[in-house]
């Protein structure tokens, strides 16, 4: 679990009502459904729009990432990629093959499999390397969604003021009714650019960040991979992947 995910929100939902508090506002005066409606069903609509149906469902799983992300670190990458060395070293590549069959991670599973065929060290590294970059455009583009919410929202959120302003417009002959418009319009703004710049940006950058750790994780067991399939010393190979190691840090 990302705590620090957790954090944000929390202090960026607290940073805003607490002001508006402060400012002798409540939190009913922030709450309006019809604005609620027309910011976030209009943002979701228009990144449906823009979205293939297999990025779409790739952002709901990336989303987890942001809170929940994939619990491996280069250190435990490390000690696995040493344990198969020191095992191909002693039983030779067939040695790893019991480990393939138990490997979980898809990515990985194909790379000691291909140990165990006897596959070239060049040919190794290119087949998960294509994997990689496959898997790292993919997830990306699942990013990118909630990039693309955080540019739309702001601007719904303008459409939805200029509705509410409609609103009034219409029923300046009616005092009573102009009021539901009027909020309709300010807080249709404040859900545009408060999403934006306060959950969907921030989720597009965290996202981010989380792919690409994922990615120099693949790659360190990549270098690992082919390393062993090279016959390079265990020692060695602590040596090469250990910056991977120091720069999570």
């Amino acid at each position: 679990m990302d705590i620090l995910s957790f954090i944000g929100v929390f202090l960026a939902m607290f940073a805003i009502l607490g002001g508006n508090f402060i400012e002798g506002g409540s939190i009913a005066s922030l709450v309006n459904v019809s604005a609620f409606i027309i910011v976030i069903g209009g943002t979701c609509g228009a990144a449906a729009l823009q979205s293939p149906l297999r990025v779409m469902r790739r952002s709901v799983i990336v989303l987890l990432w942001a809170f929940f992300p994939p619990q491996i670190s280069a250190g435990l990458a490390l000690e696995k990629v040493l344990s198969w060395s020191n095992t191909a070293r002693r039983e030779g590549l067939l040695g790893l093959e019991a480990v393939s069959e138990n490997e979980p991670d898809v990515f990985t599973r194909v790379g000691l499999q291909m140990l165990v065929d006897g596959s070239e060290p060049a040919v190794i590294r290119d087949v998960l390397e294509t994997q990689l970059q496959t898997r790292l455009e993919a997830d990306l583009a699942a990013a990118g969604v909630f990039e693309a919410m955080g540019g739309y929202a702001p601007t719904i959120g303008i459409l939805g003021a200029v509705m509410g302003l409609i609103h009034v417009m219409s029923h300046l002959a009616e005092p009573s009714k102009l009021g539901s418009g009027i909020a309709t319009a300010f807080v249709a703004t404040i859900y545009g650019v408060g999403s934006a710049n306060l959950i969907f940006l921030p989720l597009a950058a965290k996202i981010k960040s989380q792919v690409m750790r994922q990615g120099q994780l693949k790659q360190m067991l990549t270098e690992g991979l082919v390393a062993i399939a090279d016959g390079e010393n265990p020692r060695n190979i602590e040596l090469r992947l250990q910056s991977y190691v120091d720069a999570e840090a």
